[in-house]
């Protein structure tokens, strides 16, 4: 279009270069929305959470890495190093928080509006490498007998230290075949998912044969071992439970358990059986004596009868 004679698109028909840029020909800054403050050393900035703090306004857990539109300005400076504060509104409540940094110490300090989850630690308890301060480096510098006090301090640490190095250089050595290792890793998991989709299908077929709807468990070496112990048999044979049947039945009454009882309540009603006594044990044999015959001896004269005579 500018070939043509034309504007261009993105300028205005009244912009001229006498006017300088279009920012300042429209009183605008570059930076936009973000340098609405700027007048007053505040720029409103992209500011990612250092670390994981706590809102004091609505005690919601906030992590590290959630972003924010703040307002940074500097409050002051750390040798030459700049200060700067960061303050941002809570997404979750109406609560304001304000963190600022700490050269001294290569961190973040939260100022107000909340308050750090503490997961730091001293690096002397894990063994850690600990930097070299600013202190020690001056008397590095100035100072010849501290540099050498400090190069033989660290020639011991050196020492004391490479065994656990070689262990630790070894242990990578074992993971230095990522390809094989991954290899084995999913063979391991083609074998498992194998199993697992066997053992899957015997206990579908199980639910079937038995009609049952709940899941069943995976099969244990406990459960194989009880069920060892266990034998699944009658507690009676069949030869067994004929002969007690037989017995049964040799010892049973031949008339149903009815029938006596009927029949006396028939004989009561015909009479036969009122006033009849009982039946005693029965008479003893008789005896001659009792009978009234007397036995007569061959010696004895006249014939005489001593008693009666036995009849013939």
């Amino acid at each position: 279009v500018g070939s043509w004679g034309g504007p261009t698109p993105s300028l205005t028909p009244l912009f001229s270069p006498q006017h300088g840029s279009l920012n300042k020909y429209h009183h605008s800054h570059p930076l936009r929305e973000r340098a609405r403050k700027l007048s007053q050393g505040i720029l409103v900035i992209r500011f990612e959470m250092p670390f994981n703090i706590w809102c004091d306004g609505c005690q919601n857990h906030i992590g590290m890495g959630v972003r924010y539109n703040a307002e940074k300005k500097k409050v002051g400076t750390y040798y030459t190093t700049p200060v700067y504060r960061f303050r941002m509104k809570c997404h979750l409540c109406v609560n304001y928080i304000e963190l600022q940094t700490d050269p001294g110490n290569c961190d973040y300090v939260i100022v107000s509006g909340a308050r750090r989850k503490e997961e730091r630690w001293d690096p002397r308890d894990s063994a850690q490498v600990l930097p070299t301060t600013p202190e020690q480096r001056e008397r590095l510098a100035v100072d010849p007998m501290f540099r050498l006090e400090h190069g033989v301090t660290d020639r011991g640490v050196l020492e004391r230290a490479t065994p656990t190095l070689t262990r630790l250089q070894e242990a990578q050595d074992a993971w230095k075949d990522d390809f094989g290792l991954n290899s084995r890793l999913r063979r391991h998991f083609r074998e498992e998912k194998k199993t697992l989709r066997e053992e899957e299908e015997e206990a579908e077929a199980l639910r079937a044969r038995a009609g049952l709807s709940i899941p069943l468990l995976r099969e244990e070496e406990e459960d194989r071992r009880l069920a060892a112990l266990l034998t699944l048999r009658a507690p009676d044979s069949y030869e067994e439970k004929q002969r007690l049947k037989r017995s049964e039945i040799s010892q049973r009454s031949w008339f149903a358990p009815g029938t006596a009882r009927a029949a006396a309540g028939t004989l009561q009603k015909l009479g036969l059986g009122a006033g009849r006594a009982p039946r005693g044990p029965p008479p003893p044999p008789p005896t001659p004596a009792g009978l009234g015959i007397v036995r007569r001896r061959a010696g004895e004269e006249g014939g005489g009868p001593e008693g009666p005579q036995p009849a013939a």
